[in-house]
């Protein structure tokens, strides 16, 4: 089969290219992924409450969720103030209707203490997720169970398997786009070797990454060992998870698309070919319906490998769960289809243009039209999955998810304002007739050889100053390898006809032009009616030429040739132009690409806002100790000044202790009355709680054994009382965390 080569070089620059937009998304993927995975489901509500005291033990520990998840035996699991395990050891579902409710039951005659429990589910769209939270029975214990710090998909399993994700989404946008820009756009990049490349290796990455993340989700939703890889009992059990199968239903679908990927490049492209010299053509009709047959049946079996291969993505990730998921699968699988169309296409028109014969106008004006059509998709779906994923106007700058979907309109704003440049370079873009780079190469070559006949002195110098530079441009463009064997074809046969031509020419001139031309033989002074010397005679007087050296000449000569046709080529400033707006457009691509992976993988905005409002509308942060300050003036005779509170560790699983100081407008330590203090979470309709200071010394407060239930933002009162009629009430809000 004929196809357009590359050098060694250029083939390691369009590997380079692939790698390069996949390790662009596989590097932000390993930083999410270093951390532990953003939860997708999270937790509402538990009984008792975190940090609750009650005054028995209860009969088992159930916990609510946002969103579906996935619980084993083992994923609750409550443990006593020495760290003993003392829950039943069995899963209770709790579900009622939208409800999410699991638990797990607790054995009669509990003690007093402080008790931990400790959980870990995998969410609906496959994200592992986990936490833990204390309670006490009685009163609070002075040792507790240490709590678990790792969380589930964290680590290095976590990174690992964040870059498969990344890596995941290049391959798929590689393998569909760069196949649907051969047989939508451009049929003849077939032959292009660099895009025929681009294409396997998307295959390639795809199939290995998803292997990869199969072997990855044992210990990606359990243990977090990289080890258990291998244990072949948890890659069973994955098996029959909803992301196990789509997993294993990837590679299913890609088995067939490495069909598909052998047909294009196979018996699709070779209907591409022109026919080889000597060789009878195919009747027009039959190979035009030969075509037409190959291209319908790649289309359609394309298409539908190219959704099902999305719909992996849609079954198990943020479509399969949610509001409207009939809905939100099917416009998962538009977008993702978009998508690769779009940003593969683009990642094949670089290669053609920058390592492939000439692009044909109307090639890039096919491409054009369905890039346009492709972010009009985009735009009406992304609409839609914004709506579905964010759902209010704030939540769009109050949340992490939010602000990377602005982050990606903005990406993609700035990708189609690129593409409109490349659209008007592409208007500009003369058109490349099928056949001229080879006519003019044979040309090239046929006026060099009938140059190099004036004498054989500078036939050799000009053989040796092709070859000096061939060698350093040699492999710089084989071209279509059709081409080549017609250029090379065309140097053979010219330099015999000037070898003939030199054997059989009659010299001109005088005797000493004679002289000056010495492997020319002399017959200047032969009468007019003697036969001229065949070329038999005149090679007795010179060396015959070596066939495998003229060969070898041609050869070089036609690369040089080539090489000079597209430096021509690259010189056209439409072309130029076309080129680099197109680059730019992939580079855009690629981060645009990354921002997808890491928005995939974190959690939606509906979510992080249903988490806020059950924790009084703030997300739960880690606990660290809080200090205020709080100027007052009760309006009485030496009735200003400031206090002074310490609230240690500022932890809703752990007791608290207030520390208060007043002092005067001087700084003096300040004595009144009357001081008081208390808690209200008004968004739990929590308290007032009030905590009971202890006076110890003058202008110093003391309280401990605080308690506030649930994380969040928390309203302090300070009452302070400074004669028996003046007294002020100052209120602040403090953060409480878990």
């Amino acid at each position: 089969m004929v196809t357009t080569g590359l050098r060694p070089g250029r083939s390691a620059v369009l590997r380079l290219l692939v790698v390069a937009m996949a390790l662009a998304g596989a590097l932000l993927g390993g930083l999410g992924g270093a951390a532990p995975a953003s939860a997708h489901a999270a937790l509402t509500g538990s009984t008792p409450a975190q940090g609750a005291v009650v005054d028995h033990a209860p009969g088992q520990v159930a916990l609510t969720f946002s969103e579906g998840v996935a619980m084993g035996d083992d994923s609750i699991r409550v443990l006593d103030p020495k760290g003993k395990r003392v829950d039943a050891g069995k899963l209770r579902n709790l579900s009622s209707g939208t409800v999410v409710k699991y638990g797990a039951g607790l054995p009669a005659g509990l003690g007093n203490g402080t008790y931990t429990v400790a959980w870990q589910a995998v969410s609906a769209d496959s994200h592992p997720v986990s936490g833990a939270f204390t309670f006490s029975v009685g009163a609070p214990s002075k040792t507790t169970a240490a709590v678990p710090q790792d969380k589930a998909g964290g680590g290095l399993v976590g990174a690992l398997y964040g870059i498969a994700r990344a890596l995941a989404y290049t391959g798929f946008v590689l393998l569909v786009g760069g196949a649907a820009f051969v047989v939508a756009c451009r049929p003849a990049a077939a032959l292009v070797r660099s895009v025929q490349r681009l294409v396997v290796q998307g295959w390639a990455l795809l199939t290995g990454t998803t292997v990869a993340m199969l072997l990855l989700r044992t210990p990606y939703t359990g243990s977090g060992d990289l080890a258990d890889v291998f244990d072949f009992g948890g890659l069973q059990q994955v098996l029959v998870t909803k992301p196990g199968a789509a997993l294993v239903s990837r590679l299913l679908l890609l088995a067939a698309a490495a069909l598909l990927v052998a047909v294009l490049f196979g018996a699709y492209a070779r209907t591409q070919e022109p026919a080889e010299p000597g060789e009878e053509p195919l009747d027009p009709a039959v190979a035009e319906r030969q075509r037409k047959d190959l291209t319908f049946g790649l289309g359609i079996g394309g298409a539908i490998i190219a959704a099902g291969l999305a719909a992996t993505w849609a079954m198990a990730e943020h479509a399969s769960t949610g509001l409207q998921t009939a809905v939100a699968m099917p416009v998962d699988v538009l977008h993702l289809l978009a998508v690769a169309t779009w940003l593969g296409g683009l990642a094949a028109l670089v290669a053609s243009l920058y390592w492939g014969p000439p692009v044909e106008r109307v090639a890039v004006r096919r491409f054009s039209r369905i890039a346009f059509g492709s972010v009009l998709v985009l735009v009406a779906t992304g609409i839609y999955q914004s709506w579905r994923q964010v759902g209010t106007w704030r939540a769009l700058t109050d949340t992490t998810y939010g602000w990377l979907l602005l982050l990606k309109a903005g990406l993609v704003t700035v990708l189609v304002g690129i593409a409109w440049v490349s659209r008007r370079w592409t208007g500009r873009l003369a058109e490349v007739p099928a056949g001229e780079e080879l006519t003019a190469e044979a040309d090239e070559v046929s006026g060099a050889s009938e140059a190099d006949a004036a004498g054989a002195d500078e036939e050799k110098d000009g053989a040796e100053a092709a070859e000096a530079e061939a060698k350093a441009d040699a492999d710089t463009e084989v071209g279509a390898e059709k081409a080549g064997v017609g250029v090379a074809a065309a140097a053979t046969t010219g330099a015999a006809t000037a070898g003939s031509a030199r054997a059989t020419r009659p010299a001109t001139g005088s005797g000493s032009g004679s002289a000056d031309t010495p492997d020319t033989p002399d017959t200047s002074d032969a009468p007019e009616d003697a036969p001229t010397p065949d070329a038999s005679e005149a090679s007795a007087d010179t060396p015959a030429p070596d066939p495998a050296r003229a060969a070898q000449l041609a050869r070089q000569q036609a690369a040089l040739d080539s090489a000079q046709a597209k430096r021509k080529r690259d010189a056209d400033p439409e072309r130029r132009g076309l080129r680099r707006s197109v680059l730019a457009e992939a580079a855009v691509a690629a981060v645009v690409l990354v921002v997808t992976t890491v928005l995939t993988a974190t959690e939606p905005a509906r979510t992080e806002e249903a988490v806020k409002a059950t924790s009084g509308g703030q997300s739960a942060a880690a606990a660290r100790p809080q200090a205020l300050t709080v100027p007052f003036d009760t309006g009485g005779p030496h009735g200003k000044g400031t206090a002074r509170l310490d609230l240690s560790p500022g932890s809703s699983t752990a007791a608290n202790t207030v520390r208060l100081r007043l002092t005067d407008p001087s700084g003096k330590p300040m004595d009144v009355p009357e001081v008081k203090l208390a808690f209200t979470q008004k968004a739990k309709k929590l308290g007032p709680l009030p905590a009971t200071l202890r006076n110890e010394g003058k202008g110093r407060w003391s309280a401990s054994g605080v308690r506030l239930p649930v994380p969040g933002q928390w309203q302090l009162s300070l009452v302070v009382r400074t004669s028996d009629i003046d007294q002020v009430t100052e209120i602040k809000n403090v953060k409480i965390g878990s």
